[in-house]
């Protein structure tokens, strides 16, 4: 039945989404205190992420919830929403950093963590439980990610992790399109021109960092 499969991905996810916060907050070199707030903001991130995709589906459906709000339940979300609910969080992120002066780079750095546990505990589970074959590309990606994170970590600084991490996610998943008929990320498809962006955008602020730095 759809309704049991929809169950048991979101299931997966919850599953997957807290070992990578039971990973950061195992791996994480900051205080308890810094490491209890960053892990309220993260929830936070995620709860609002959530929410995010609601709304992108409810956008792209609008016809359809304004007739009978209630059948945009029986409407799985898809990639199309995954996008708008990135878009908006990154708005979100964008006016907590500037409207509240808050210094997001700590936060996502401390997100990183959470993003490779939670991806690869996915992937795994869609190997083992799943028996999904084309899931080995991407936990072999976030082995060698997790690897190069857990030895570089905590000898750069958090604006260099965040750039530096998702350039490599972002190139990495880019490689795999070309040996997969598709790439993923918790069940939803990744196409090119999003996993680009995101390459440019970690590009961006790598680059920023590294100026800012030599300047």
């Amino acid at each position: 039945m759809p309704s049991a499969w929809v169950l048991t991905n979101v299931a997966i996810i919850v599953v997957s989404i807290l070992w990578g916060l039971m990973f950061f907050y195992i791996i994480s070199p900051l205080t308890k205190t810094t490491k209890k707030q960053h892990f309220e903001e993260i929830i936070s991130l995620l709860i609002n992420f959530v929410i995010f995709i609601w709304v992108g589906k409810i956008l792209l459906n609008l016809a359809v919830f304004v007739k009978d709000p209630l059948a945009i339940l029986a409407y799985p979300s898809n990639s199309h929403a995954f996008y708008v609910a990135a878009f908006l969080l990154l708005l979100n992120v964008g006016y907590k950093a500037k409207r509240k002066k808050i210094d997001t780079i700590p936060i996502l750095a401390s997100f990183v963590p959470v993003f490779l546990g939670a991806s690869f505990a996915y992937e795994f589970i869609e190997i083992t439980w799943n028996e999904s074959n084309l899931a080995w590309g991407h936990l072999i990606l976030l082995t060698v990610l997790i690897f190069i994170y857990i030895f570089v970590h905590e000898k750069v600084s958090a604006r260099v992790a965040v750039g530096g991490f998702f350039v490599g996610w972002s190139l990495g998943q880019l490689l795999l399109t070309f040996f997969l008929p598709f790439t993923t990320l918790f069940g939803y498809m990744m196409a090119r021109w999003f996993l680009i962006a995101i390459f440019i955008m970690s590009f961006t602020l790598l680059n920023y960092h590294n100026r800012k730095k030599v300047s």
